[in-house]
């Protein structure tokens, strides 16, 4: 099937948003500039870092622009002279104000990674694997002036596995969502799109990450950290303290067989204090939790690289005895 060609604005920033830009760029269309957030200091030397979306865009010689705001007029004229069909939002960091929205022919689409209403905001992908979601997907919507709460044009799913990371659900959804936004261009092109309102009522939203959340909270069951501990996964790290210490907490699970708590394991755990080790040896590090009890296989001590729990007793072991309580 032919496809029109239509005069592409992106604005987005992060990896994620790179990898729907290069699907973009690999199609028919024709994008015409990239907006990005401002070069961002990173790394232990602070230097300024261009997003992936700025690196990708150059690249292909597409005009970068970096504005701190767009409710300025310059702004707003220098996005109306682009001339654009449509503007394709992608984890874009700014607000974009109702004249923004309107300048494009078709306006501005946005690729959301949840199924709206649920998630809506900053970190859908780690608070649907948090909350212990077993499914989720990406929602290309018709941009309003709300939160994430315009018309949907294209839903496309995917499961949460057990195992699921915030890493490895960024990936899936990265790879549904590119072919669900060329659809979406191609029925725009085609005249073809049949918005669906969304249930308002049933919205929910998914607050920005911050670093003091990922701190353990012992009292919790062990399943509940559990999908902590595989959401913060790559960032912010879930984490737990010993001795002063902070304790980076990579990988873990629930203490279960064929889906049910070790009965013995979660006798043994009721009468200790959440927090304390009942266990220790190369099978992982066996934590009292709240309800249950959380096997770390995978940890990160202070100003050393993640490792294995047994690469960690052949070093550590009199300090992470059963009895020992972390915090």
């Amino acid at each position: 099937m032919s496809i029109k060609p239509l005069r592409i604005v992106f604005a987005g920033t992060p990896e994620f948003a790179a990898i729907h830009l290069q699907a973009l760029l690999d199609s028919q269309h024709q994008v015409i500039a990239a907006y990005t957030q401002p070069d961002r200091p990173s790394g232990r030397g602070r230097k300024l870092t261009p997003s992936p979306v700025k690196v990708l865009a150059e690249a292909h010689q597409i005009p970068v622009f970096q504005p701190t705001s767009l409710k300025s007029e310059e702004a707003q004229t220098e996005l109306a002279s682009l001339n654009a069909d449509v503007m394709v939002v992608v984890a874009y960091g700014l607000l974009l104000p109702k004249i923004i929205l309107e300048t494009p022919h078709y306006g501005c689409i946005n690729v959301h990674a949840s199924l709206l209403p649920k998630w809506r905001g900053a970190a859908p992908i780690q608070r649907a694997i948090a909350a212990g979601d077993k499914a989720t997907g990406v929602t290309i919507m018709q941009m309003d002036v709300g939160l994430d709460t315009g018309d949907m044009l294209t839903i496309s799913e995917c499961e949460i596995s057990d195992q699921e990371t915030g890493g490895s659900l960024h990936d899936k959804l990265a790879e549904i969502g590119s072919p669900a936004l060329l659809k979406t261009l191609q029925q725009i092109a085609d005249g073809q799109l049949q918005p669906k309102v969304q249930d308002h009522e049933n919205a929910s939203y998914a607050h920005k990450l911050s670093k003091q959340e990922a701190h353990i909270n012992w009292e919790q069951s062990a399943t509940e950290l559990d999908c902590l501990i595989r959401a913060f996964n790559p960032w912010p790290i879930a984490f737990t303290e010993l001795d002063g210490q902070r304790i980076r907490v990579w990988e873990a699970k629930p203490l279960a067989v064929n889906g049910k708590s070790l009965a013995i394991l979660s006798a043994n755990s009721s009468d200790q204090a959440p927090g304390t080790i009942i266990s220790a040896n190369k099978e992982g590090l066996d934590i009292a939790c709240g309800n249950g009890t959380l096997r770390i296989t995978r940890l990160q001590l202070p100003n050393s690289k993640s490792m294995s729990v047994q690469e960690l007793l052949n070093s550590r072991k009199e300090q992470f005895q059963p009895g020992v309580k972390l915090s």
